[in-house]
């Protein structure tokens, strides 16, 4: 019997992603990096490498871990970029990355002869200051951002010192005519510096694993861009990867009224599902004790709401329409808990953190790791 809570990930669901992203590549001729800020459990990354290319990070420990667990497979690639780097941490990055973006002018001359020397290609972030993004928290182009370049001017003046750049200008994208007017819109800013170069990162963002997404357009436009360049496409998809591959799943563990039924599960958004918190939305509730059931969110007199059990006044999953109350011991699963979810886990209140179990192909469940009080307090000093 597993104990809740734990976060639950679909190798199927997995797959089915996964299989629609080496497709894409395989009509475009693009090659696929997991974004490791999005997504990092390591455990199915021997699921994953079939399909993808390789990783991309934020980060030194990232770049080490998607060297580690994700490069040490040959022809998988290491690509390093983070929005600034320390003098003491570069050398190290150095050592696990296949190439390297850096974020700023005055990175890339600080760091662009060490990377030389070790024969590691350089890139530069560009950022074209328009962008396909419905919150302002995550939008690479907001007003004043500080992610990337965006004078051609400049940028061609340092054409020398870099092989490629990198855009990543979309955020839970799902409209094709939208990806496509925007790379218009590239063209006409950094176009004439495209032909100097060898590869392009486009990055993420990009939600093409919807089921009516026009897939075969959108490979054409990544191959017509590739051939009229003659440059290396990369896709950075993160979510794309492991979009609905992954569920929380609680228990329920008091229930209270309060002008409406309320409900207290052994989790929290602000330890386990931070996004929720972030960006203010609502858990999709995709499982209740063990029976699927079709549930949507209303608010009403008779409507659930459903809170975590930290401290945080504000720590709610949902308000849910249910076919009958929860009751102490019921089983409550959350979807979609996989993408800027596990990365963003933390020990706020010391609430016990969740299990990452993995369900395979044939339904059976593994537990891959667990965590304990060594761990909370390991976290600390």
């Amino acid at each position: 019997m597993l104990t809740t809570p734990y976060y639950q990930i679909d190798i199927p669901a997995l797959k089915q992603n996964l299989a629609t992203v080496k497709r894409l590549c395989d009509l475009s001729g693009a090659k696929a990096l997991l974004a490791l800020k999005c997504f990092a459990t390591w455990g199915v990354f021997e699921e994953m490498k079939p399909y993808l290319h390789g990783t991309t990070s934020s980060s030194l420990n990232e770049v080490r871990l998607g060297k580690e667990e994700f490069g040490n497979t040959p022809g998988k690639e290491t690509h390093a970029y983070s929005v600034a780097y320390s003098a003491d941490e570069i050398d190290e990055v150095l050592s696990y990355a296949d190439k390297i973006i850096f974020n700023s002018f005055n990175q890339l001359h600080a760091f662009k002869d060490k990377a030389h020397s070790k024969g590691v290609p350089v890139g530069l972030r560009i950022n074209p200051k328009t962008s396909n993004s419905s919150f302002i928290i995550a939008d690479p182009a907001r007003p004043f951002s500080r992610l990337g370049e965006h004078d051609p001017d400049k940028i061609h003046q340092v054409i020398a010192d870099i092989t490629g750049v990198m855009i990543h200008n979309n955020c839970e994208n799902d409209s094709f005519e939208a990806f496509s007017a925007s790379l218009d819109d590239i063209e006409s800013k950094f176009g004439e510096l495209f032909h100097h170069l060898e590869w392009v990162s486009l990055g993420g963002g990009i939600h093409f694993i919807a089921p009516d997404y026009p897939l075969e357009e959108l490979a054409k436009r990544l191959k017509d861009f590739s051939e009229k360049y003659g440059v290396q496409v990369y896709l950075e998809p993160g979510e794309a990867c492991i979009h609905q591959a992954a569920k929380l799943v609680t228990t329920v563990l008091d229930t209270l009224h309060n002008g409406k039924p309320l409900a207290v599960v052994d989790a929290s958004i602000e330890a386990h599902m931070l996004d929720l918190l972030i960006y203010r939305e609502t858990a999709p509730l995709v499982q209740v004790n063990d029976h699927n059931c079709h549930i949507t969110s209303q608010e009403t007199d008779n409507s659930t709401i459903i809170y975590g059990k930290s401290c945080l006044a504000g720590d709610i999953f949902g308000e849910y329409e249910l076919d009958k109350p929860l009751a102490i011991g019921d089983k409550v699963a959350f979807g979609n808990a996989a993408g800027y979810t596990m990365v963003k886990k933390n020990w706020f209140n010391g609430v016990a953190m969740p299990s990452i179990v993995i369900c395979d192909e044939q339904g059976e469940l593994k537990v891959q790791k667990t965590f304990g009080y060594a761990d909370f307090k390991a976290s600390l000093s």
